[in-house]
């Protein structure tokens, strides 16, 4: 029976795929042994979703507000993201400027789909979070990926986007706190990005996840650059902040009537509307006690100053200290060069023989060759443990 030729042209995301992968190696290979695998790869917080968040959700369910929302979401909710969103970026956003999603993850795709056409070209600042560039491939469009290098602390060459430009490109998209690379653009490489934009009047998908979570400076939205709203969809979501991954909340927000009504008529498609309960917990999310964001992001911050430290001490690897997000992107090729095998290769090789379960830079984009992506947000005892294991493997083979 037939399939669809589009899904050729769909990928994965690491993250999920290769932890299939290493649990079915733990059960039939290491578990036997008494032996179990390191996770240090998933960007999944630790801690658990603040208790008012928790019982904002338990008290709508204990209300019965169980039942179909507006496509784009409760008003009051709408609005509370509004609120949140202006604050974070000092860019005035009103109700009628969200849309509430079932994560972040449709935010991305459906704005995608309303801009894609086939032979499309899509800026995309590479290593990236995959589903930056996946659903590009799957709308027939064509990502042109522009090298974030370690050397230049993960910040684009800006002559080489402009001279990426062609008349087919329709779209940049800006990602910062960076997935996997923990990097932030400076506010002069925002402010030329947002003049690229506007001179070739390109949309542009703003990915603020990891706004947040910020260790050095402060966070800048290119939404609060003259011009930018109106061409910029910015996604944002509960899952890092709140610590909510399981209740699959985003939003999008953007001054743009007819970008907003192109993304509700796609999810009125998909979705309907995402769970009434969960709106609500998101509301006080957004607009209830903050205090736990700041507890949680000190604790990023003890967390990446301690594996910074760990994995330099590793024979053949070699970090730069991440600016913000949760994430070390650390350099694996002289390891790649002596096993004369690429990173993927070789983050199968750590996980058999040291036992430790890393992510490969090529999951984000052609650009991550040669690099490996750690999480910091498991317990400091896994972050010690793991990198023992590396480093004592290393150390053998380096010898």
């Amino acid at each position: 029976m037939k399939f669809s030729k589009r899904l050729a042209n769909l990928g994965t995301e690491d993250a999920f795929s290769i932890l299939n992968v290493a649990k079915k190696f733990e059960q039939e290979e290491l578990t036997p042994q008494g032996k179990s695998l390191v996770y240090m790869q998933i960007g999944e917080p630790a801690f658990d979703t603040p208790e008012n968040i928790k019982q904002a959700g338990i008290k709508a369910i204990q209300e019965n507000k169980t039942h179909y929302t507006p496509t784009s979401g409760l008003m009051e909710v709408r609005q509370a993201v509004a609120d949140y969103s202006t604050k974070g970026t000092g860019t005035q956003y009103e109700a009628a400027d969200v849309t509430i999603h079932s994560g972040a993850k449709p935010g991305v795709f459906y704005t995608l789909n309303a801009i894609i056409d086939e032979g499309d070209e899509v800026i995309i600042f590479d290593p990236t979070w995959p589903i930056h560039f996946s659903p590009v491939k799957y709308f027939g469009g064509k990502p042109v990926f522009i090298e974030l290098k370690e050397e230049a602390d993960f910040q684009p060459n800006l002559e080489e986007v402009k001279n990426a430009i062609t008349d087919k490109t329709v779209l940049m998209i800006v990602n910062s706190p960076s997935n996997p690379t923990g990097g932030i653009f400076t506010k002069e490489t925002l402010e030329a990005l947002a003049k690229i934009a506007i001179e070739h009047d390109l949309w542009v998908i703003s990915d603020e996840i990891y706004d947040k979570i910020v260790h050095e400076g402060t966070h800048l939205s290119i939404t609060s650059i003259p011009g930018m709203a109106e061409r910029t969809v910015l996604v944002n979501g509960a899952s890092k902040t709140f610590a909510m991954t399981g209740w699959r909340m985003g939003w999008t927000v953007t001054k743009n009537k007819e970008m907003r009504a192109q993304i509700e008529q796609i999810q009125s498609n998909d979705t309907s509307s995402s769970p009434t309960m969960n709106q609500l917990a998101v509301m006080e999310a957004v607009s209830g006690p903050q205090d736990a964001i700041e507890e949680m992001r000190k604790e990023y911050l003890r967390k990446r100053d301690i594996l910074v430290e760990l994995v330099n001490q590793i024979p053949g690897f070699s970090a730069k200290s991440p600016k913000g997000a949760f994430y070390l992107f650390a350099n694996v090729k002289p390891l790649c060069e002596k096993f004369q095998m690429n990173c993927s290769e070789l983050q199968k090789k750590i996980m058999r023989e040291a036992n430790v379960l890393l992510l490969p830079g090529t999951g984000f984009g052609p650009h991550g060759e040669g690099f490996v992506r750690f999480s910091y947000v498991g317990t400091e005892e896994t972050l010690r443990e793991g990198c023992k294991r590396i480093k004592e493997w290393a150390e053998k083979i380096m010898a």
